[in-house]
C-alpha cells in the first residue's frame, strides 16, 4: 500500500512533510483538509485517524496511523534511506539532525503560537498585544539560534543536501514576515537557506499543492485522495 499524508491549508507545517515525501521518492498520495472549514476539520475519517483534529498525520504504507511532524518526518527519512533525507541512527549527524529538528518542532514552533492566538482573537481583546509581544521575542530569539546553527553551512544539518530539517524550517520560517513578527533580512544565514529552499523542486511542488494549482511531480505523488476514501486504508 502507498503512504497517505493527511496535510492542511493555508500555510501548514505539514508542508514540511509534502516537500519531504518528494524528495523520498517513495510512491505516495495526499488528503486536503481545509483549515478555515470547520466540516473539513471534523471529517469523520479524518478523526478517526487523529482524535486531535490536527496535521500533518500520515497512513504509512501498513495502514497504520502516524501523528506528529517530527515522528513523520522521520519516518519517511528511515523509509529512503537513500534520499539524503536523514542519517544512520547512531552517527554524529544523526545526532545533529534529531537537535534541529527538535529545536524547529518545539521552541521555534511555539514561538509563533502567540501570534496565532492573537489572529484569532477579536480586535479589542486586551491580550492581543500581550500575545504579540510574546511572539515577536521568542520569534527573533529562535532566529537569533537559528543563526548561530546555519553559520559556516550550506544546510541545517548537511552541507550536500536539504533533509527532513530544512523541509520543516521552511514551512515554519515562512510564518515570520506575513505575521509581522521579525524582518528575514536581519537573519542573513537563516533567509540565505530558506532563498535556496525556494529554488527547490520539492518546495516547488509544495507550494503548488497549497495553493491548489497544477504541480508537477519529479516523485512519487499519486494523486489525492478524498477524505471520505481514508476510512477504508485506515481499516
Amino acid at each position: 500500500m502507498e503512504i497517505t499524508l493527511i496535510y492542511s491549508v493555508p500555510f501548514g507545517c505539514s508542508f514540511a512533510a509534502i516537500a519531504a515525501l518528494e524528495w523520498s521518492g517513495l510512491p505516495y498520495r495526499l488528503a486536503r483538509v481545509e483549515a478555515r472549514d470547520p466540516a473539513s476539520k471534523q471529517h469523520p475519517a479524518f478523526l478517526a485517524i487523529n482524535p486531535l483534529s490536527q496535521t500533518p498525520a500520515l497512513l504509512t504504507h501498513t495502514g497504520a496511523p502516524l501523528l506528529e511532524s517530527m515522528a513523520i518526518l522521520l519516518h519517511l527519512a528511515a523509509r529512503a534511506p537513500g534520499s539524503g533525507l536523514g542519517f544512520a541512527q547512531g552517527t554524529p549527524d544523526y545526532d545533529r539532525l534529531n537537535s534541529v529538528l527538535s529545536f524547529l518542532h518545539t521552541t521555534f514552533h511555539a514561538a509563533f503560537m502567540p501570534a496565532f492566538q492573537a489572529a484569532r482573537a477579536s480586535p479589542d481583546d486586551a491580550r492581543v498585544a500581550v500575545w504579540r509581544e510574546m511572539a515577536v521575542e521568542k520569534v527573533n530569539k529562535s532566529l537569533a539560534h537559528l543563526e548561530r546553527l546555519l553559520e559556516g553551512r550550506t544546510w541545517l544539518a548537511s552541507d550536500t543536501a536539504p533533509t527532513i530539517a530544512d523541509a520543516y524550517l521552511a514551512a515554519t520560517a515562512r510564518w515570520a514576515e506575513p505575521l509581522q513578527l521579525a524582518s528575514l533580512a536581519d537573519y542573513p544565514n537563516t533567509a540565505r537557506v530558506l532563498a535556496a529552499l525556494e529554488q527547490d523542486s520539492g518546495i516547488r511542488f509544495a507550494h503548488a499543492i497549497e495553493d491548489g494549482v497544477p504541480a508537477t511531480s519529479r516523485g512519487g505523488f499519486l494523486g489525492h485522495v478524498a477524505l471520505d476514501q481514508l476510512a477504508l486504508q485506515a481499516g
